[in-house]
């Protein structure tokens, strides 16, 4: 390069420099550290030109296949940003996949594994092509703007999917009328006994609605909007709670903050065979209101540890080796008889069958005795009823317990029962199916001044509560929000602001698919959930969660924003119905003959042991 060329650029840059007084302004932070004397001159002096530099832009936006907290593959999403004219990896987020795993299923079939395969491919091509070329250059703090360009491209998918499937069926229908041959009429005995067949069987109850299709692919815009809500938390140099809790307020910094409490899911009553649940799918563990997290987890550990005392096998322990043969056959034939051992479940809680609705209950009332602890003031309880997986629709009931059905009508008069026998109960999660409206009022207008009745299931998914502003959801006390698909951190913002609005709380829940990312958590202080349920206290992707929430609790503690809340605040719904609803709506007092059999067991009293009450009880 000429002489003349470098002492142009020479001038130019001292013009520059001029211009935009950057001389003046090393003046002024020599001048202002000098009197401080810091240890790290230099260092100071970067933080005070950090605040001159470039805000942070998104250079790429990378997608992996991972494996979840059950060996099964979900997507994961890194965002590297240009930070001080240099590339940077800032975060990554885990997404969990959306498919339910069953219980006591080894493994998914092989369509049901090749869908969730494709499922994940499609988004990791998605994030490291599309996504990663339309967000480039964009600052990942502004998340509004980027969730609607995520959004905006999923409606594009989703409308060129349609496209597809329409040119897929013209041609299948085009092919069939020119190749198919001429259709042979079904005999008329085979119409009268399809007749006969529909007659016998009454079924009073709505059909179930078809469930929605999934996108495939659709994981790349909820772990996109996930990263980029982490990133941006990053950026500002703020806990991603607190990031949160920005977004839902407009930026306005709250100036106390409550944690949600947790749902400790400490049984897990399924069969061992691969049939219908029982009414119980999960019996979740509440701690009161007045303790600290940290307190309540504790305490929820000492009730786990004394029921897998009262489950554990009998006769378990080292055997010594005999030398006698007889007896070495006999301790064989012992060993088979012995009941199997305690089980872990992917929820990370204990395994436990029952044979009676109360058996469970009646255990837990032990254990919390066996250690000084009292349920309905010490420590509550929740149920996950999981109703929409028990409907026989042959018969059009229930089976909550097997060869045992109920109407939905029926099925309000046992929740009624149980609740009144076990007022420790505050929350039950969908005791019914969401096509059951009527049956929701009825036990909302019964139970609604004494627990919450929540919809899991029985609510649509994220997005499509979103798009309808009165909530298409069935009359509750709140509903269960899961963070997976196409849901986008907007969505949750918006959809928890309605349901602040209507007086109905947020429960954040874990899949089933869960991963070892904490975000949930943060997801749930941010948003002012009432509740968080994560599981049990076993399982490294649980477990993980509660430590989060711990922390959380000590960071809010330390900077003196926690709040408590005082007291369950639980609804009366027959207040809030109109007062022509409620004639049609509210119970009248259970017939005596109409209490389930199963409920006349008499409460636990001091000489029923824990020996005696298990004795009757299926232990898998």
């Amino acid at each position: 390069m000429e002489a003349g060329t470098i002492e142009q650029l020479r001038r130019e840059a001292a013009e520059y420099y001029s211009n935009h007084g950057v001389q003046q302004r090393m003046e002024d932070a020599l001048n202002a550290l000098f009197p401080l004397c810091p240890a790290d001159l230099y260092g100071d002096l970067a933080n005070y030109f950090s605040k001159f530099s470039k805000a942070p832009v998104i250079c790429k936006v990378a997608g992996r296949k991972v494996l979840d907290g059950v060996g099964q593959p979900t997507l994961e999403v890194e965002i590297h940003c240009t930070v001080k004219n240099y590339e940077k990896r800032i975060c990554s987020a885990v997404i969990s996949s959306h498919y339910q795993i069953p219980e006591n299923a080894l493994s998914g079939t092989e369509a049901d594994e090749k869908e969730r395969n494709d499922s994940v491919t499609i988004a990791v091509e998605w994030v490291n092509e599309s996504l990663n070329t339309m967000l480039r250059d964009l600052k990942p703090t502004d998340q509004c703007e980027i969730d609607k360009m995520l959004g905006e491209y999923f409606s594009k998918k989703v409308e060129e999917k349609k496209e597809t499937e329409k040119e897929k069926e013209e041609d299948d229908t085009a092919s069939i009328t020119s190749c198919a041959p001429p259709a042979v009429a079904p005999s008329g005995q085979k119409k009268e006994a399809k007749g006969g067949k529909k007659s016998n069987t009454e079924i009073t109850i709505p059909p179930a609605e078809p469930s929605e299709s999934v996108l495939c692919g659709s994981l790349a815009i909820g772990g996109t909007s996930l990263a980029i809500a982490k990133a941006g938390a990053s950026i500002n140099h703020t806990p991603l709670y607190l990031h949160i809790a920005l977004l839902k307020h407009s930026q306005d910094s709250p100036k106390e903050m409550t944690l949600p409490l947790p749902m400790v899911t400490l049984l897990s009553c399924e069969k061992l065979s691969l049939a219908k649940l029982k009414l119980m799918k999960e019996v979740m563990l509440i701690p009161p209101v007045q303790l600290s997290i940290k307190q309540g987890i504790e305490r929820a550990l000492d009730i786990q540890k004394e029921m897998m005392r009262l489950l554990e096998p009998a006769g378990k322990g080292p055997n010594p080796q005999l030398a006698d043969s007889k007896k070495g056959k006999a301790q064989s034939k012992e060993k088979k008889a012995s009941p199997p051992a305690l089980r872990i479940s992917h929820l990370g809680c204990l395994i436990m069958g029952y044979d009676n609705l109360e058996q469970p209950l009646l255990l837990m009332q032990t254990a919390c005795n066996n250690i000084g602890l009292e349920l309905g003031t010490d420590m509550y309880l929740a149920i996950n009823c999981a109703a929409h997986e028990l409907m026989d629709y042959t018969k059009g009931k229930y089976e909550i317990l097997t060869g045992t059905f109920k109407s939905p009508d029926e099925m309000v008069d046992t929740y009624v029962e149980l609740v009144n026998k076990f007022p420790s109960i505050i929350a039950l999660v969908d005791p019914l199916r969401k096509e059951d409206r009527q049956q929701w009022n009825n036990v909302c207008c019964a139970l609604g001044s004494k627990c919450y009745l929540i919809a899991e299931d029985a609510a649509t998914n994220t997005s499509k509560l979103k798009t309808d502003q009165n909530i298409n959801i069935p009359t509750c006390s709140g509903i269960v929000l899961k963070y997976v698909n196409q849901t986008k951190i907007s969505d949750l913002v918006e959809l928890t602001g309605l349901l602040d609005g209507q007086r109905r709380i947020t429960i954040l829940g874990s899949p089933d698919g869960e991963s070892s990312d904490d975000s949930l958590v943060d997801l749930a202080v941010g948003l002012g959930a009432r509740f968080v349920k994560l599981g049990g206290l076993s399982r490294g992707e649980r477990v993980t969660k509660y430590n989060r929430l711990l922390a959380i609790e000590e960071e809010l503690a330390k900077n003196r924003t926690l709040r408590y809340d005082a007291n369950f605040e639980f609804t009366d719904f027959t207040e809030e119905l109109q007062p022509e609803e409620q004639e049609s709506e509210i119970l009248p007092p259970p017939q005596q003959d109409s209490v389930p059999s199963e409920l006349t067991v008499p409460a636990l009293q001091g000489h029923n042991t824990p020996a005696q009450l298990l004795e009757s009880s299926t232990l898998t």
